[in-house]
């Protein structure tokens, strides 16, 4: 993940860690670039192709806007805006200087359309349509943490069905801006779907949004199926895992790129749910989040891992399986998470004013770490800042006392010899 200069807040978009360039159309291969594709058949999305294609799902791409003029994208990008200030109004332009391509290859991946029946890169969902939302940072950008806020939003009021984020603010934490914004996604039944980071970029925890309760986050694995140390980022938010390593997609210009990063294991995953939601349209969001996860290829020492989350996303069972129904997003619940976390932030009751009920205790996670609450616990870390000085406070509380007790036996008895 490239950290480019200049950013507010801290927010970074998660770019490639690496970005070989193919060529242009005509001087790459079509049957070279479609058959370096090797998630399509690893990964079960040609088998989930026979059920559907994405027809009828709508997903938004927040990233540094999708270039809708590239051949394999022609007739893919349906709508869009720039909330950054520094792009086109369609929100297809490409903002920032750092990596101009990065949202055109995210969304060649989510629903590229080809370029013929085994040519160009083909996406995950293929018959989906694409929002294109630019975001940007630097000199004359709007505040980076406001255009998030603003881009959800716009997404959800536009009909998104699915929100791809291949960015990350790179801290554990959001601002309240994003506690709307999210939980406008959650209440309208909107998926969320995010990337991790990558180690190779200086992202060695899960940051924001992958953090958010309901969001389905996406770590990286490479072409054997194990976790990428490089090309991904370890974190107890995790849902599934998906290839970014040796990917393949095409930027403005016809260019085609191999590049790496969970960037690229986003929009595959997206492209999942894409599928998803296009062969179950009665299903709403914490199902179709269910059947994602449920449906992966286990992976790791743990469900969920901290590596793998529940494992490998297979496309083909994650459509096609039968799985029961669910009561709530396995990911976790937005609005739960804001009524126990943010109550400091509420005004003091006036007078007159009736005071709410002290909320139910959050229980306390099992062991093994699955509660969907679990990104809310205090880390070790910071256990040990709060913790050990309320023991030294407690020894040299009982060493005092101590004295004092003897003190005042020693003055009573020296009180009865007189």
């Amino acid at each position: 993940m490239r950290r480019p200069g200049g950013l507010v807040a801290g927010l970074v978009v998660v770019a490639t860690t690496a970005g070989l360039v193919l060529g242009t159309a005509g001087a790459a291969s079509a049957d070279t670039v479609r058959d370096a594709e090797y998630w399509l058949t690893d990964y079960g999305v040609r088998q989930a192709w026979q059920t559907t294609r994405g027809a009828g799902v709508t997903v938004a791409v927040i990233d540094t806007g999708v270039d809708g003029s590239v051949r394999e994208l022609q007739g893919a990008v349906v709508g869009g805006v720039d909330v950054s200030g520094q792009g086109s109004a369609d929100g297809q332009s490409p903002v920032g200087a750092d990596d101009p391509a990065h949202g055109t290859l995210v969304g060649s991946l989510l629903a590229g359309r080809g370029t013929g029946a085994d040519g160009g890169v083909i996406g995950v969902a293929p018959e989906a349509e694409l929002l294109s939302i630019s975001v940007g940072f630097g000199a004359g950008a709007v505040d980076s943490d406001q255009q998030i806020a603003d881009a959800v939003t716009w997404a959800v009021d536009h009909g998104a069905d699915v929100i791809n984020m291949s960015l990350t603010r790179n801290t554990l934490d959001w601002p309240t801006s994003w506690d709307e914004a999210f939980l406008h996604a959650q209440e309208n039944d909107v998926v969320v779907v995010a990337a991790a980071g990558n180690r190779g970029s200086g992202t060695t925890e899960v940051g924001a949004p992958a953090t958010m309760p309901g969001v389905l986050t996406v770590a990286g694995v490479d072409r054997s199926g194990a976790a990428s140390f490089d090309a991904s980022s370890q974190g107890i938010t995790i849902g599934v895992s998906a290839p970014s390593e040796k990917l393949v997609g095409v930027g403005p210009g016809d260019v085609h790129y191999s590049w790496s990063g969970t960037s690229g294991a986003t929009p595959l995953v997206a492209g999942v749910v894409a599928l998803v939601r296009s062969a179950h349209p009665e299903l709403g969001a914490a199902d179709v989040v269910n059947r994602v996860v449920s449906t992966a290829e286990p992976r790791g020492a743990s469900q969920p891992d901290p590596l793998y989350g529940y494992g490998l996303v297979d496309a083909a069972a994650a459509v096609q399986r039968s799985v029961a129904p669910v009561s709530a997003n396995p990911m976790g619940d937005l609005a739960e998470w804001i009524r126990v976390h943010r109550r400091a932030d509420a005004p003091a009751p006036t007078d007159d004013a009736v005071a709410p009920v002290e909320p139910a205790p959050v229980p306390s996670p099992q062991s093994g770490g699955d509660h969907p609450l679990r990104a809310l616990l205090p880390t070790v870390e910071s256990m040990r800042s709060t913790g050990l000085p309320l023991i030294v406070f407690a020894v040299f509380g009982s060493a005092m006392a101590a004295v004092a007790v003897g003190a005042a036996r020693q003055f009573r008895r020296r009180h009865e010899q007189e």
